[in-house]
């Protein structure tokens, strides 16, 4: 049987303490309620002993064993209750019973049960209050000639005795046993609800994470779009004007004023892009998301300052209209660029006219850095579902000096990456004429789930 009693599942409650008590509180006062009930007991088993003509301290012993029996309340209240019914005819164990009734009807033990143990404990107080009272009323009888109670007296007196003896702990035992259950229940939600909420704090940290993380690749794709182009090209004009510089001054000059454009426009997309992360990091980083609208800034910074200063471009960015001013600075930089279109050209969504424009100028900063003076050709294909382009260039030449540009190795990857968040096809390698080949497959329609052009890629 599981323990009982108001207090035993109180909150606060200490670690298990001797045997079957959780709390030293519980285990004094069940030692309290057995001691006087031994004393009672005992003092009702001595009159027992004179009535039934034993010795008496048999009668007291007995008496006092009986009554230590409540101290297993919380452990055996079937028991309790039985000794307490055993002893009735004796009458002795009243506080016994009132105790051990409000135990069982705390406990957990089957309601039938219950009502089974108070049915014969009731029944058993019942019929010994009647015989006592017959006998009282029988003797005031013979002293008082005039007294002549009618039938009913014995058994509704009895019956009020007994109701008001055992109905009440068994009442106010059922309802601690439904308030302690109802709060175990609660407290078992509470503890569920507190294990969800910590389930939710992680994975909202690991969204967190995850988020910071992804910022931190679109800021640095951003940064590497953004300046990584015009670099190569001035690193690249810059090697022709050292090549030229005594040949032919007047090119050199060219060259010179080229590298100087395209210096001041780097510069400008750079301090553009500083300017508004730092206007945003302070506020970002006020709210708890720093990252979060840093990148955004950062995907605002490279819009606006893509492109050939604004040739082809709107709002959203650079879009497929500013390709053939891609393929021109590239000229202007020596590269024999050859851009075939198939197809009618029309209008796509932004962030899939933007991913296919960084594929290209990607491309062609990669054709600058690894194959110097190498014949390129770029291909845009507008069909039915999707939008495809490849750029693919040949050997480098041996007689073009090498420019010697820096290479992270980071321009496929964020290729592959921005392609594949709209769900595209991505495809990148040599080719067996020695030359690289990069090609890549938009949809016309950006695939389920992905974000509004806002914040895909930038």
């Amino acid at each position: 049987m599981t323990a009982t009693g108001a207090d035993q599942d109180a909150p606060g409650a200490g670690a298990r303490g001797w045997w079957w008590w959780e709390r030293r509180r519980g285990a004094v006062l069940d030692v309290g309620l057995a001691g006087v009930s031994a004393v009672e007991c005992a003092a009702e088993g001595a009159a027992f002993a004179d009535r039934a003509g034993t010795p008496l301290a048999v009668g007291v012993l007995f008496g006092f064993v009986v009554g230590a029996v409540l101290l297993v309340r919380r452990r055996w209240p079937i028991s309790v209750v039985l000794v307490s019914i055993a002893v009735t005819p004796a009458e002795m164990g009243y506080l016994m019973g009132i105790v051990g009734l409000y135990s069982l009807a705390a406990s957990e033990v089957p309601r039938r049960v219950t009502a089974v143990l108070a049915g014969m404990s009731t029944a058993a107080v019942f019929v010994v209050t009647v015989v006592r009272l017959r006998q009282d009323v029988a003797q005031a009888d013979v002293d008082q000639q005039d007294f002549d109670p009618s039938g009913w007296y014995v058994p509704l007196v009895s019956a009020f005795m007994t109701l008001g003896l055992n109905a009440p702990p068994v009442l106010f035992g059922l309802y601690i046993g439904a308030r302690r259950r109802l709060m175990e229940s609660l407290r078992e939600r509470a503890d569920s609800l507190e294990q969800e909420l910590s389930l939710l704090a992680d994975r909202a940290e690991q969204r967190a994470q995850w988020a910071r993380q992804e910022e931190r690749r679109r800021i640095a794709r951003e940064m590497h779009d953004v300046v990584a182009h015009r670099v190569s090209l001035m690193v690249v004009h810059a090697a022709a004007l050292q090549a030229v510089a005594l040949k032919d001054p007047q090119k050199a000059v060219r060259n010179a004023a080229l590298v100087g454009d395209m210096g001041r426009q780097a510069l400008t997309e750079l301090r553009e892009m500083l300017g508004v992360l730092r206007e945003e990091a302070v506020p970002a980083a006020a709210s708890g998301v720093p990252l979060a609208a840093v990148g955004r800034a950062a995907a605002a910074a490279a819009e606006a300052a893509a492109g050939d200063g604004g040739e082809g471009e709107d709002r959203d960015g650079p879009c497929l209209d500013a390709v053939e001013a891609l393929c021109e600075q590239s000229r202007q930089a020596g590269a024999a660029v050859e851009l075939v279109v198939r197809g009618e050209a029309r209008r796509y969504a932004p962030e899939v006219e933007r991913t296919a424009y960084r594929v290209v100028q990607e491309a062609l900063t990669n054709v600058h850095k690894h194959a110097a003076g190498a014949a390129v050709v770029v291909r845009l294909a507008h069909r039915e579902a999707e939008v495809a382009m490849q750029v693919e260039n040949g050997p480098s030449d041996a007689a073009v000096a090498d420019a010697h540009l820096p290479s992270g190795g980071n321009g496929l990857v964020g290729m592959r990456e921005r392609v594949g968040r709209l769900g595209g096809v991505f495809v990148a390698g040599p080719t067996d004429a020695g030359g690289f080949r990069v090609s890549a497959v938009l949809p016309t329609e950006p695939a389920p789930g992905v974000p509004p052009a806002a914040s895909v890629d930038g």
